[in-house]
């Protein structure tokens, strides 16, 4: 009975020992859990973390990718502007280095015709100042006669003289009267000192229909008349015949009006006619 006790006993502690270890290890069990499960947590949140940075550092990168692309674009952009810009400025250097040669060359042409104008110019002043002084010699020499028998002028440039069929010829008639020669050797003092001056002398009629046993109408008469001046003037007063011409004009070039006898008289006129000298201004020209 006593070692029945003694036995129970030994169980019972026994049983009550193992129960107050077990009880230490689970309570030791239980807070290291309660530690692991903390760092559990605390490892989740820090890998959270990692996870939400590698994330957001995958996206910056990739927008940051994307800009780099884009920047990439831009600089080819504005590197085939520029080589386009170069090259743009490299045909306008030569585009305007060809205009200023072609610049300078016109220029040049400018100044060249410039000179040519100021000698045309100053060849047709001379000229106005040549046929200026003739004019004043030959009314000098003239003297005062009315202007309805010799009238001297000039007209664009040229002189002519003209004389009254009254004072040269007698009526339907081509014969030089003598106090027409006298006339004509006055014109001819001028004009032989000129010795270069070619001159034409022009008959002209009046409309009224003229008929004869030599001459067929006006233009023969017209004619007839300046032929007669012309060796008058070649024959008496010794002017080169090389410089003269002769011709009819009939009664196509009046001056006055037909229907009266006033402008009649005005259109039976002999008309001298003082040629300009051309060949000079040929030659200026070819030059």
């Amino acid at each position: 009975m006593k070692l029945k006790k003694i036995i129970l006993f030994a169980i019972t502690g026994t049983l009550l020992f193992s129960s107050c270890v077990s009880k230490k290890i689970l309570r030791a069990e239980q807070f290291r859990y309660v530690q692991l499960q903390t760092e559990l947590i605390s490892l989740q949140e820090v890998l959270n973390n990692c996870n939400s940075l590698t994330v957001e550092n995958a996206r910056k990168r990739a927008l940051l990718e994307s800009e780099v692309e884009s920047l990439k674009k831009q600089m080819g952009y504005l590197k085939d502007n520029n080589n386009q810009a170069l090259k743009q400025l490299e045909n306008l250097s030569v585009i305007s280095g060809s205009q200023a040669e072609s610049i300078k060359k016109s220029l040049d042409n400018i100044g060249s015709k410039d000179a040519y104008i100021q000698g045309l110019q100053s060849a047709l002043n001379r000229k106005d100042s040549l046929n200026l002084a003739l004019v004043t010699h030959l009314k000098g020499a003239i003297g005062n006669l009315a202007d309805e028998d010799i009238n001297i002028k000039v007209e664009k440039g040229v002189v002519y003289i003209d004389i009254s069929d009254k004072l040269l010829f007698k009526s339907g008639s081509y014969d030089v009267t003598e106090r027409a020669k006298e006339v004509l050797g006055k014109v001819a003092m001028v004009l032989k000192n000129q010795p270069t001056i070619e001159f034409m002398v022009e008959g002209h009629t009046d409309s009224v229909a003229f008929k004869n046993a030599v001459l067929n109408d006006n233009w023969d008469l017209s004619v007839k008349r300046a032929t007669a001046i012309v060796r008058i003037l070649q024959k008496q007063y010794g002017l080169d015949p090389a410089h003269m011409t002769a011709s009819g004009r009939g009664e196509y070039k009046p001056i006055g009006d037909n229907t009266t006898a006033d402008g009649r008289a005005l259109n039976r006129r002999t008309r001298i006619v003082i040629l300009p000298q051309l060949d000079q201004f040929f030659k200026l020209l070819e030059r």
